[in-house]
């Protein structure tokens, strides 16, 4: 019989990992600050890109393979598991690099506006760094290092920020050596080089495959951060005012600023409901779901009441007087954020009961009616990106929720925790 997994301390500490993230957060405005002054707003446009490409990079694989590292430790009593199946993973991982390094190439003019390779090779390089630093960021947070991962946060970031105030102190105006400090953020990783080597403690037998826990995970989450950072590309291509893009996206900007904190802060979740989920304490996992979904409720509705009295006037405060976020699209955009949080935290429930299959049916499914309310109401005002948004969040919210109870209910019929699939 297996021995049961050490308990975590859940939350007990959160404080470094939220200043972790806020910290993080903060960098990477810094950098890219940085960037658009030394370049100006044209050429700094491919660092653009390449910043977007990192953000979805983070989603689809530094976040699932970062949980289902800490996941498998805690479920397998170790870290042979993760062992076993790192070389599938950096297989995956490579190809996922050549992959979008070949688009990328193919596309640079469009994407990069420049003729030669290297933002080609930047974004292959992407794809890698935020492989590794899931890996780093799962066995910490597997060996309970969670101040180490709140480290991890910053220094990536930290990195990025010196060698851009480094090139803009010299007056270097080459978008490549900004893309290139991008990459070398990521080398803040190798500073816990015994982070990038599982050991060969725990199981093996039962850990399931990890190409479809991260697969599944990753494609989830990149659904999931398209409909959180979509809005205004969707008013954009709808051929919205370029003011209310502006202004649609400084009010994401916004309220989207405690998820990103709690982003960073959850770290020890997995590892915390994995536990329970291993030990057969379903009950638990099922209050915290109905918590998480009641507070969902009241959090949205607070949200979008500041929405409606200080969004406005706190988007021009922080962006400029020039922008101007209506009440009508501040309200969606704040209870939609506030949804956002309550999903991410129904994400880990439903990866602690190992069922990232029906993460990815959840986020799919919750398109289908903000969707129709596109094509009812058009897709070319603020208000509607934005009530699109929040219909989607809200629908994510109730198909997690039931995703998660009825992957409950088959544990219990089974009588032990599932493997991933």
């Amino acid at each position: 019989m297996r021995a049961m997994p050490r308990r975590t301390p859940a939350l007990r500490r959160p404080s470094p990992l939220v200043l972790g993230s806020a910290g993080n957060g903060l960098l990477a405005y810094v950098f890219f600050a940085l960037a658009t002054h030394a370049l100006g707003g044209a050429r700094a446009a491919p660092v653009s890109v390449l910043w977007s490409w990192w953000s979805f990079a983070a989603a689809a694989l530094t976040f699932p393979i970062q949980h289902w590292v800490a996941r498998t430790v805690q479920a397998q009593g170790g870290e042979a598991a993760v062992r076993q199946g790192l070389p599938t993973l950096a297989r995956a991982a490579s190809l996922v690099a050549l992959v979008v390094g070949v688009l990328a190439w193919l596309g640079r003019d469009r994407l990069f506006h420049a003729d030669g390779p290297w933002f080609a090779v930047l974004t292959a390089l992407v794809a890698l760094g935020a492989a590794m630093t899931g890996l780093v960021r799962g066995l910490l947070s597997g060996r309970q290092q969670f101040g180490a991962v709140a480290v991890t946060l910053v220094a990536e970031n930290l990195v990025r920020a010196v060698l851009a105030g480094i090139l803009y102190a010299a007056g270097v105006t080459d978008p490549v050596a900004y893309g290139a400090c991008l990459i070398a953020g990521y080398a803040a990783s190798a500073w816990w080089p015994s982070a990038l080597v599982p050991r060969r403690t725990g199981e093996v037998a039962g850990a399931g495959s990890p190409l479809a826990f991260v697969g599944g995970t990753g494609a989830a989450q990149l659904v999931g951060q398209a409909v959180l950072t979509g809005s205004p590309v969707l008013l954009a291509a709808a051929g919205g005012a370029p003011a209310a893009v502006t202004a649609l996206f400084a009010g994401l900007s916004l309220f989207r600023a405690p998820y990103t904190l709690l982003l960073g802060a959850v770290a020890p979740l997995t590892g915390r409901l994995t536990a329970l989920a291993v030990a057969g304490r379903s009950q638990s996992l099922d209050r915290l779901r109905a918590f998480v979904v009641a507070g969902a409720v009241a959090a949205a509705a607070v949200a979008a009441a500041v929405g409606w009295l200080l969004g406005p006037w706190v988007v021009q405060l922080v962006f400029g007087a020039d922008v101007v976020l209506e009440r009508s699209t501040a309200v969606p955009v704040a209870a939609g954020s506030a949804l956002a949080m309550a999903n991410l935290l129904l994400t880990l429930l439903v990866i602690a009961r190992g069922r990232v299959l029906h993460l990815l049916r959840s986020w799919l499914v919750s398109l289908v009616p903000g969707a129709v309310l596109l094509v009812v109401t058009g897709a070319d005002s603020s208000t509607a990106a934005a009530s699109a948004f929040a219909v989607v969040e809200a629908a994510a919210l109730v198909l997690l929720a039931l995703s998660d109870r009825a992957a409950a209910r088959q544990v219990r019929r089974r009588g032990s925790a599932p493997a991933p699939r």
